[in-house]
């Protein structure tokens, strides 16, 4: 028999008396399914390049905020026939000296609080310490037992076989001063770098103006629909970030001119300073708070050596932050930005998961970014939905 008869001969069929072997089973998997498969695993693909790429696109992200906030006065400037690079040179000039001053002045602050540790912590000391009575006693009889029951542990956990071997205890390696200074230096010199990318690249987007914007435009194909579609996101993008970073810096003058006033009415030294450092970490949510709170109780304890008046110091600071974020802060967000608490509160996590504290910083501008980008494509409109408000 050939090979082409062999081909056209039929199946073999089943001996009798067997069963038929069933028909095998065929799951239909629809085309979305893959598809779906492929976004999530292109996503996850996203976050890894984010996180291993961090010390890129954390400046450009900030570079980016910052020209979206200085632009305007930019801007105004050149209302006035004033060149847009001396715009933009005399306005960063004018904020890195105000940073510079803040900083001096929190420098001698900081030197009066390093040399005033020793005392502080004596006093501290002396603060916290038992003055007899129940407290004293109860606080012994705790500290007595738990010695016994760290010591019946160590019993317990030795062999009896092992009483007579000789017992090796390691000891860690003492303090090493040259490798905190050196990874100290590391830091300090990343920071300056990325400082440096962060001033360069916003000066440049600055002067640059709509250059960028009108690039992304041609970018997307002669059709005439696209083009508006991505001119539409772009100003809504502008307009959020901007609505979002006014409201911002409202917040912080308020929360800045509240402390002074409160911290003034107490006595503390350099009040002023410490308003203009309030001001500055309300724009850093949640974590900006408990630093001011921590710093403002240390420093009060520092000069009035009053444990009461310290915790009195740093709970009215976190009282200023509580009162000003959890009252006027989301109402006015929410009005600025467009977006749902919920999922402010969800993004900030995950940035801040995967930046630390810039996450904190970048999260919501993000989130209005993409907010903007997804109500306007079709198949990203759900997404664009579950962010609003």
């Amino acid at each position: 028999m050939t090979e082409e008869h062999a081909t056209d001969a039929p199946l073999a069929s089943p001996q009798p008396g067997l069963p038929a072997a069933p028909d095998p089973v065929l799951l239909h998997l629809p085309v979305d399914i893959r598809n779906r498969s492929l976004v999530v695993m292109a996503a996850l693909a996203s976050i890894f390049v984010l996180h291993w790429a961090s010390a890129v696109f954390i400046p450009v992200m900030f570079s980016v905020l910052l020209s979206y906030a200085l632009s305007p006065l930019v801007n105004s400037m050149g209302r006035h026939r004033v060149p847009r690079w001396l715009g933009a040179a005399l306005l960063l000039l004018a904020i890195f000296g105000a940073v510079g001053s803040a900083a001096y002045s929190l420098g001698n602050q900081a030197t009066q609080l390093v040399d005033a540790l020793p005392e502080a912590a004596q006093k501290l000391r002396q603060a916290v310490k038992p003055r007899g009575g129940k407290a004293g006693n109860a606080l012994q009889t705790v500290q007595k037992a738990a010695s016994q029951l760290e010591q019946a542990a160590r019993e317990s956990a030795t062999p009896n076989s092992n009483r007579g071997a000789t017992r090796v205890v390691v000891e860690a390696s003492g303090f090493d001063i040259k490798d905190y200074l050196w990874s100290g230096t590391v830091g300090l010199l990343t920071l300056m770098g990325q400082t440096a990318v962060v001033v360069f690249l916003t000066y440049f987007l600055m002067i640059s103006g709509d250059t960028f914007r009108r690039k992304l435009v041609k970018l997307t194909g002669p059709d005439l629909s696209s083009k508006r579609i991505t001119l539409e996101a772009l100003n809504e993008v502008t307009s959020q970030i901007q609505r979002y970073l006014q409201v911002q810096l409202l917040i912080s003058a308020l929360v800045g001119v509240l402390s002074w006033l409160a911290l003034m009415a107490i006595g503390l030294d350099n009040a002023a300073v410490w308003g203009i450092v309030a001001g500055v970490l309300n724009l850093v949510p949640y974590v900006g708070s408990v630093i001011m709170a921590t710093a403002s109780a240390l420093v009060g304890f520092v000069q009035f050596g009053s444990l009461n008046m310290a915790l009195t110091i740093g709970g009215i600071s976190l009282l200023v932050h509580t009162l000003v974020g959890n009252l006027l802060t989301p109402w006015l967000t929410s009005r600025s930005s467009q977006l749902s608490p919920v999922a402010v509160f969800i993004g900030l996590l995950f940035w801040g998961w995967l930046w630390g504290v810039w996450g904190l910083l970048l999260g919501i501008p993000i989130l209005m970014i993409v907010k903007a980008i997804c109500d306007r494509v079709d198949g990203l409109k759900p997404i664009g939905e579950f962010l609003g408000s």
